[in-house]
C-alpha cells in the first residue's frame, strides 16, 4: 500500500446514487421519522406517530415510502451520502498533504473525526437525531451489521489502508481492534447520553462534541502508536544490534549464587 494505490482509486462520492428527496411532504415525513426513531427506535414507533408528527395524512408515510422497513432505511441513508462527502475529501486532503510520504496517524484519525464533530451542521437539530439514530443502528446488531457495513464500510476501507500507510507492519488484528475502539467512541459520543456530566459533576459535557473530538484524537492516535509500537515488525532489532545481554569478549562468566539449605 502507497499514495499511488490512493490516487488510482475514484473517489466514492461519483457512485451512482439516488436523487435526494425534494417533495415537502416526504422531506417532512423523513424529518419526523428521523426524531422519532432517534428516541424510540425502530420497534418503538408506527407510521402512524410519524404521520402525525409530520402534520400529514396518516396514509402518506406507505404512500412515499412503502413500509416502515423503508422509510427507516431511508432516513438512514439520507445524511450518510453526506457524512462520507465530508470524511473522504479530509482524507484526501491528509493523504495529499503528506505526498509523497505517508500522513501521520493522527491526520488520519482527525480526517475521520473532525468532519462528524465540529461545524456548523451540528447547530442543527436534525444531524443531532441523526447521530443519535446512528448510535441506535451501530448498537443493534439487525440494523448495524446491514446499514452500517452497506453505507459506510467502503470510506472505512479507505480509512483502514491509510492507517496502514502510516503504520508499516502494523498486525490486522490490532489495526480493526483500534478501529473497533474509535468507532465506539465516536459512537458513545454521537449518543450524547449526558452520563459524562453525571460522572465529572458538569466538569464535561456530552454535548460538547468539539472537546470531545479533541481528546478522542489524541487517545486514539496514543492507542494506534502502542499497538504500532507492540508489533512484532516494530520491536525487531537490526541484525547488527547485540543482545542486551551480550558480554565483552573475554569477560569470565560469574559464578552461581549459592543456595541455602532449606532443608
Amino acid at each position: 500500500m502507497n499514495q499511488t494505490d490512493f490516487a488510482e482509486e475514484p473517489p466514492l462520492s461519483v457512485r451512482d446514487t439516488s436523487p435526494p428527496i425534494t417533495n415537502l411532504r416526504a422531506v417532512a415525513i423523513l424529518d419526523a421519522a428521523e426524531a422519532e426513531f432517534s428516541v424510540h427506535g425502530f420497534d418503538g414507533v408506527t407510521l402512524r406517530t410519524i404521520a402525525q408528527r409530520a402534520g400529514v395524512d396518516v396514509a402518506l408515510p406507505h404512500y412515499y415510502f412503502t413500509s416502515k422497513d423503508k422509510l427507516f432505511v431511508k432516513v438512514f441513508e439520507r445524511r450518510a451520502t453526506e457524512l462520507n462527502a465530508w470524511r473522504e475529501a479530509a482524507l484526501n486532503d491528509a493523504l495529499e498533504a503528506a505526498r509523497p510520504g505517508a500522513p501521520t496517524v493522527e491526520a488520519i484519525v482527525r480526517a475521520y473525526l473532525e468532519p462528524l464533530l465540529k461545524g456548523a451542521h451540528l447547530a442543527d437539530p436534525g444531524w443531532k437525531n441523526y447521530y443519535a439514530l446512528i448510535a441506535y443502528v451501530n448498537n443493534t446488531p439487525g440494523w448495524g451489521g446491514r446499514l452500517m457495513a452497506e453505507h459506510f464500510d467502503p470510506l472505512i476501507r479507505k480509512f483502514l489502508d491509510a492507517l496502514r500507510l502510516a503504520m508499516p507492519g502494523i498486525q490486522e488484528r490490532d489495526l480493526f481492534w483500534g478501529y473497533h475502539c474509535l468507532s465506539g467512541a465516536l459512537t458513545l459520543a454521537f449518543a450524547q447520553t449526558g452520563r459524562i456530566d453525571e460522572l465529572s459533576g458538569g466538569l464535561v459535557r456530552s454535548k460538547d462534541l468539539d472537546e470531545a473530538c479533541e481528546h478522542m484524537a489524541r487517545f486514539m492516535t496514543g492507542g494506534f502508536q502502542t499497538s504500532r509500537r507492540g508489533a512484532p515488525a516494530a520491536r525487531a532489532r537490526p541484525a547488527s544490534a547485540k543482545p542486551a545481554s551480550a558480554k565483552p569478549a573475554g569477560a569470565k562468566a560469574a559464578k552461581p549464587a549459592r543456595q541455602k539449605s532449606t532443608a
